[in-house]
């Protein structure tokens, strides 16, 4: 059965007033712009919900469009689950319970969660070319005129009216619906309709043939902003990497300031022994008064030391609680901190299998997913460039239909004439147009050919030049991934070795201190040798400390640098 243009036309006038959730096109990845709160438990950062675009004829339309605030107020959470680890008048912190507070409250972190929803948005953006506008215009014109011929009219009032709606499809088809109408009155007295309404309907459709023709060219503006938001999701992965490994860091500095205190309150306390000995030992009269400088200068410098170290852990100790946001509470910020991980790493002496390290990095490093994706992001730049080196070939067509009415002043039909006013209005115009008895069809084709392009050409250009570029850059990161992971492999291995030596060196520090002791006591040393030991073994064990922590660190490094620092963290990114 032939299908009219009569019958299709109510179908357009009735098409979808927004486009539709793209199908076809790649699924993005789902990670959402997270809120700023995480769970607790898992450390999965929670997501935003989707922002709500109003549809016209709903409720909400006419609440967000007209009643939204221009000056919103906004709101930042206070710091979360602190309480939940005070014990004793004490903050307690194991390290898992650190990292949870950190990924619920790190102001740095919930920066970086909020600056990631602009990438979200621009993939609505991206699909803002699919909105269909729709515009009404009401105007009224009055104009008065000298005339010098007596069946002009000396007075014109117009009243015209215009509702358009223009869209682009996916497909790359573009449409526009306008409706006209007119009042008109005159004084003029071979006026056949006063007041007079005209209606127009005009239907116009156009479709590309070659540039812009289907669907993917014309969503290609999406693609890119979904192929953005990726890679703005592993650069966040990234950040996220780089700022949990500088809150563990700043945990791993208040416990070996902790440790190191110890060491030089104990030092302090040998120091203290030794010169309650001496002097004991000058008021018997068995030591010269020259021999108590030495204890007493001895013990000056380890009292010294425990307040630089006393001080030391306060500065790392504020560092700790900015990572936790404690220091915006005025009542917990004063809590002493109690960190109950263990100074002393475990003994793990298996060795490492460093190409299946580089291997796991190479594929799992965000920063050389972030630099692969820009690789992928280049293809869509090339096609849309090669796009627009074609020649702009459309069709179009058009139907217009109209129709007249209004109170007909004389019957030019009728033989004779007749004078007197017969009664119509709008509707009379409003039924002829769209009882489509006066209808205009036109259809064509329009060539735009540029003779020289040389903008599209030198798009084209910087576009196969930016993926070259990419290219490289996608290798040099690659290298530098292996050789941070070989290198942070190195490190682990040598903080090994160094903290093995450091427990032997402690060891026998502390026998000589022994050793010289019992010595001193049978008199056959001086005190001097007694101090040295002591001073030794403080060296000796500040040194097992410093190994200890610094072989955490490097553990840590290598995590980081081989991409499961987050997964072994158990930390989640949706």
């Amino acid at each position: 059965m032939p299908i009219s243009l009569r019958s299709i036309l109510p179908i357009l006038l009735l098409c979808p007033v927004a486009s539709g959730q793209d199908q076809a096109a790649p699924a993005a990845r789902k990670l959402r712009a997270p809120e700023e709160t995480s769970n607790p438990v898992t450390g999965q950062l929670r997501t935003y919900d989707d922002v709500v675009v109003p549809r016209f004829g709903t409720s909400n339309y006419i609440k967000q469009s007209l009643y939204l605030k221009p000056d919103p107020t906004f709101s930042i959470a206070d710091p979360t689950r602190l309480k939940d680890f005070v014990l004793g008048g004490k903050l307690e912190l194991s390290l898992r319970s650190y990292l949870e507070l950190v990924l619920a409250n790190n102001t740095q972190i919930m920066l970086q969660k909020v600056l990631i929803q602009p990438q979200r948005n621009a993939i609505q953006r991206a699909f803002g070319i699919f909105d269909p506008i729709a515009t009404a215009r009401l105007s009224g014109t009055r104009v008065e005129t000298p005339t010098t011929d007596a069946l002009t009219g000396t007075n014109r009032t117009t009243l015209p009216f215009a509702l358009g709606v223009t869209h682009l499809l996916e497909n790359g088809m573009q449409y526009q619906v306008n409706y006209n109408s007119q009042r008109d009155t005159t004084n003029a007295l071979f006026a056949t309709y006063n007041p007079a309404f005209t209606s127009i309907l005009n239907v116009t459709v156009s479709q590309p043939l070659l540039r812009n023709r289907g669907g993917y060219f014309n969503k290609i503006p999406v693609y890119i902003a979904r192929a953005r938001l990726r890679s703005t999701e592993y650069r966040f992965e990234d950040t996220i990497n780089r700022l949990l490994a500088t809150a563990e860091n700043a945990y791993w500095d208040v416990i070996g300031a902790r440790e190191n205190l110890k060491v030089q309150e104990q030092a302090l306390g040998l120091a203290d022994t030794s010169l309650k000995r001496a002097q004991r030992e000058l008021e018997l009269g068995a030591i010269s008064p020259l021999d108590i400088y030495q204890p007493q200068a001895t013990y000056a410098r380890s009292e010294i030391l425990v307040t630089q170290a006393r001080y030391r852990l306060a500065q790392f100790e504020d560092v700790l609680r900015l990572q936790i946001a404690v220091d915006l509470d005025p009542d917990l910020r004063q809590l002493p901190l109690v960190l109950t991980e263990p100074v002393l790493p475990p003994t793990d002496t298996k060795p490492f299998d460093k190409e299946a390290l580089v291997s796991e990095a190479l594929t799992l490093r965000p920063d050389l997913k972030a630099t692969r994706q820009d690789v992928l992001n280049d293809d869509l730049f090339v096609r849309q460039a090669a796009n627009n080196l074609r020649p702009d070939l459309s069709v179009f067509g058009n139907y217009t239909t109209q129709g007249r009415g209004g109170t007909l002043l004389a019957d030019t039909r009728a033989i004779p004439p007749r004078p007197f006013p017969i009664p119509g209005g709008f509707s009379d115009a409003l039924g002829q147009t769209f009882g489509f008895g006066f209808p205009t069809l036109g259809f064509g084709l329009q060539l735009r050919l540029p003779i020289r392009d040389r903008r599209a050409a030198a798009d084209f250009a910087d576009a196969v030049v930016a993926k070259r570029a990419d290219l490289l850059a996608e290798r040099l990161v690659a290298q530098q991934v292996r050789l941070d992971v070989l290198n942070a492999i190195n490190l682990v291995e040598n903080s090994r070795a160094s903290v093995e030596l450091a427990k032997i060196a402690a060891d026998f520090a502390q026998k000589r201190v022994e050793a010289e002791q019992k010595k001193y006591d049978l008199g056959t040393t001086t005190l001097f040798f007694v101090l040295a030991a002591q001073q030794d073994l403080s060296q000796a064990q500040s040194d097992l400390v410093t190994q200890s922590v610094t072989y955490r660190r490097n553990q840590l490094n290598l995590l980081q640098r081989s991409g499961k620092l987050l997964s072994d963290r158990g930390v989640v990114l949706q």
